[in-house]
């Protein structure tokens, strides 16, 4: 029986120990830094590329940030602003993709995983919403149809070597814009992202901005210039020359020339391919 001021005190200060150590993990604080999953990139990603073996051997972190990610219940998602939400839900995309690697490791290709009918982006391995979905259903029924932000196209990575590069940090809804900005310039300067043949006067665009141009369309869309090309070819276009220096910026604009895709390498994005280590 509790007979003084004191022991009453003693009591509470018990019974919150008591609770800290057994309440569940789902009453756990969402941090919005991402700290997490930022540990495992600074560990794990150098120059856009993976240590796999290196994340396999030690995926606690990217372990405990994904179950993390699980425990946020749709209406606080909801009560975010969007640049938070977006930033969410591309830390997760490309989370739960290194763990879909990390689980089937070794692979020479995310391609290699999964069978003919139901290939990596449709296995249902994405934990959000006390569901599990597929990557496609994040990427194309969430990010996609939700958010008007077609620059999500240089951020989520399917682990290949053809998609633009791993950052070594996590998206936040505070750094959004200035982080895709980068991404954008990153993945355009690169030889991957876009490459201007002046001499045969042609320029070489990553497929991605094939399969995802209409995407750009409404933001991009130019009032005048890019002519010879469609709408969504002015979009895209439009959109890369925005990030380029400013005489490759007025080549786009003026020049007469076509424009092709590049091949898109599907092997691994891994900093030691084909090695023991």
């Amino acid at each position: 029986m509790i007979t003084n001021i004191k022991q009453f005190q003693f009591f509470i200060f018990a019974l919150y120990l008591l609770y800290s150590t057994i309440a569940p993990a789902a009453e756990q604080v969402f941090d919005p830094n991402h700290t997490l999953y930022n540990n495992a990139l600074n560990e794990f990603v150098k120059e856009g590329l993976v240590d796999y073996a290196e994340l396999n051997r030690n995926p606690h972190s990217l372990n405990r940030y994904l179950t993390g990610l699980s425990q946020v219940k749709e209406p606080v998602f909801k009560s975010w602003e969007g640049n938070q939400q977006l930033a969410y839900l591309i830390n997760l995309y490309n989370a739960a993709t290194l763990k879909l690697i990390v689980d089937y490791y070794p692979v020479k290709s995310i391609k290699d995983i999964g069978g003919f009918f139901k290939g990596p982006w449709g296995q249902p391995v994405v934990k959000l919403f006390e569901d599990t979905i597929t990557l496609n259903t994040l990427e194309h029924k969430i990010i996609r149809k939700n958010y008007n932000e077609p620059r999500i196209h240089v951020a989520l990575v399917c682990a290949a070597k053809g998609c633009p590069p791993l950052r070594s940090e996590a998206y936040t809804g505070e750094k959004l814009n200035r982080q895709l900005e980068n991404q954008s310039k990153v993945f355009l300067d690169s030889h991957k992202g876009m490459q201007i043949n002046r001499q045969n006067r042609v320029v070489y665009l990553s497929p991605i901005f094939k399969w995802y141009g209409k995407d750009f369309v409404n933001k991009y869309t130019p009032e005048s210039g890019f002519k010879g090309f469609n709408r969504t070819e002015q979009a895209v276009l439009n959109f890369c020359s925005e990030y380029l220096s400013e005489e490759d910026h007025k080549y786009l604009q003026t020049a007469g020339y076509s424009v092709e895709n590049l091949d898109y390498d599907w092997s691994l994005n891994e900093q030691y391919p084909n090695t023991k280590r």
